[in-house]
Order: C-alpha cells, then sequence, then structure tokens
C-alpha cells in the first residue's frame, strides 16, 4: 500500500505544472465548481508552508551563519530583483490598480516552495537553496508588507500591520510548525515526510483552481496580457538573479540556486494575500505565475544539468589527453 502511495505521489508531483493548468482551465469554463475554495486559500497556504517545513532541519539555519555570503546575496537579489522588477512592469504595461497590485504582490514576496526542487534538478546548491527559502519566508512577515507599501501605495491602500500579521499567521507560524514536528517528532516526521510533496501539490492546484475560479471572467480579458507580464517577471529574475550572483563571484552553482530562488517566487502566497486584502482579480498574476515558474524552472533545470554535463565530458577528456 505504501508503495503505491509513493508512486501516486511521485506521477501528482512530477505532473503539478499539467495539474495546474488544467485546472486553471476548468475554473475558467466551470467557475462555480470550484468557488467555495476562496474562503480556505489562507489555510491551503499554511498547508503548503507546513510542508515546507517539514524539510527543513535546524543544520539548515545554522547553514545560515556557515555561509553568511552567498545567502545574504541571494536574498537581498529576491527582495531588490523581482519587487523592482515587478514595479517596472506595471508602469510599462500600463496596467490598471487592482492588476497592478497583484503583479507587485507577486514580486514582494519570499521564494517559491518548488526552488529546492528545481534547484536539485539543476546541479545547483542544494543547501543554499533551502537556506535561502528560509530566510526570506522568515523575513517575509516584515519585508514583504513594507515593500508593498512602498511600491503600491500610489495605486491602493495597503494595510502594512493587519498583512504582516497575516503572513506570519500563513507562512512564518506553519513553517516553524513543520520545522518543530520535523525536529522533535523525527520517526513521525520520517513517515510521512515522503508524502508531503502530495500534499502540497494538491493544496497548491486547488489554491490555483480557487483563485481562477473568482476571477474567470477578468481573466478572458486580461490573459494575454498578464502572461506576457509573468513571462517577462520571471524570465527578468531568473537572468539577473544569475548575473548578480556572478558579480559577486560566486560558484558556478551557487549562481544557478541563486538564479532559481530569485526567479521562482511563492506565488501562492501572492495570490492569497490578492484575494484578503484586495480584489479577486489581484490574485490572477499569483495564479498564472504558479503555472508559468514551474514550466520555466524545469526546461532551466534542464539546461543547466545538460550543461554541467557537458563540462563534466570537456575536463573528463582533458584528463585523458594528459
Amino acid at each position: 500500500m505504501k508503495a503505491v502511495l509513493q508512486k501516486a505521489c511521485n506521477v501528482l508531483v512530477s505532473n503539478m505544472s499539467v495539474l495546474v493548468f488544467l485546472i486553471g482551465v476548468f475554473a475558467v469554463w466551470r467557475p462555480e465548481a470550484l468557488t467555495w475554495v476562496g474562503p480556505h486559500i489562507p489555510v491551503l497556504l499554511g498547508i503548503i508552508m507546513f510542508g515546507m517545513g517539514m524539510t527543513l532541519t535546524v543544520d539548515d539555519f545554522k547553514n545560515i551563519a556557515r555561509n553568511p555570503k552567498g545567502i545574504f546575496i541571494g536574498v537581498f537579489a529576491q527582495f531588490l530583483i523581482m519587487p523592482t522588477v515587478a514595479f517596472g512592469l506595471v508602469k510599462a504595461f500600463g496596467l490598471p490598480p487592482e492588476i497592478a497590485i497583484g503583479v507587485i504582490l507577486v514580486g514582494t514576496c519570499p521564494g517559491g516552495t518548488a526552488s529546492n526542487v528545481i534547484a536539485y534538478l539543476a546541479k545547483g546548491d542544494v543547501a543554499l537553496s533551502v537556506s535561502m527559502s528560509a530566510t526570506s519566508t522568515i523575513l517575509a512577515p516584515l519585508v514583504t508588507p513594507i515593500l508593498t507599501y512602498l511600491l503600491a501605495d500610489a495605486v491602493i491602500d495597503v494595510s502594512v500591520s493587519a498583512m504582516m500579521m497575516s503572513i506570519v499567521k500563513m507562512v512564518l507560524l506553519p513553517v516553524l510548525l513543520g520545522l518543530a514536528v520535523h525536529h522533535f517528532f523525527e520517526n513521525f516526521s520520517r513517515t510521512i515526510n515522503p508524502f508531503m510533496p502530495m500534499l502540497s501539490a494538491i493544496t497548491v492546484v486547488l489554491t490555483v483552481g480557487g483563485v481562477v475560479a473568482l476571477s474567470a471572467s477578468k481573466l478572458l480579458d486580461v490573459g494575454l496580457m498578464m502572461f506576457a507580464v509573468v513571462i517577462c517577471h520571471n524570465a527578468f529574475g531568473l537572468l539577473l538573479g544569475y548575473i548578480l550572483a556572478k558579480i559577486f563571484k560566486l560558484d558556478e552553482k551557487r549562481c544557478r540556486t541563486v538564479s532559481i530562488e530569485v526567479g521562482m517566487q511563492n506565488s501562492g502566497m501572492a495570490a492569497s494575500l490578492a484575494v484578503m486584502y484586495f480584489d479577486p482579480v489581484a490574485a490572477i498574476p499569483g495564479a498564472i505565475f504558479s503555472v508559468w515558474h514551474n514550466v520555466s524552472g524545469a526546461m532551466l533545470a534542464n539546461y543547466f544539468a545538460k550543461h554541467s554535463e557537458d563540462e563534466g565530458k570537456i575536463i573528463d577528456t582533458s584528463i585523458k589527453c594528459v
């Protein structure tokens, strides 16, 4: 039975991007079937973040002290590049306020929960990826509301204190609870950890479906434009994250990791905050980002992995020649 569940888990997680796309299409076609998800989106995000916390250990946080340069550069890039690019895209595309706040929320949120897996597939520095995700998530209750206020207050009034408390409840506490369960109930966590990715995948799919259902009519009007904005946002994040890491002379593995961490946002958190504090339409950028960054991340990981194999062959050939 356990083997069957593990196989189902692997199939579900590996095809999450397809499932997210399919439920998005279904939500546009039959929004009434998924609008019930809307009030539960904060809880779903909490489940996702609890799953992330279950993958963390105390040693991951010790790694912050052992490797402050890489983490500092990565988190600095995270909260500099993505908010700045988001603001620039809002201005460049002349987005209406209810959509603009959604793009800015995506930019000001911490790194995405799938980035650690993508960093592993890309042959990056997984320890750095986990440490960056943990650090940016812990800083999010303070940094995300402040950045959102600075960049969006001229568009829509943002309650910094209310958003800060929501992020603490939806993101920080579930992560810390997951970490505590992993640390103090090691046998229990070892039993359920293999299935946490499946639970996270299901909640991500439901969250995207609920967000799209709440704004289905508007999505048809702004869909193509939002896809263009999201693709640009993600691409600039991946590219500029890599370039900034190179400027600070990080090695290749860490440059890849910073690129992935910067470009892959916690768009589920952005969508949840949009639904809670703004118009459901503001959740559209987060919903689309949830689909696209998994697709682009997988493609980039494939490129980086192939590049690593090619480099290995060149080095091996050189050694044989010598």
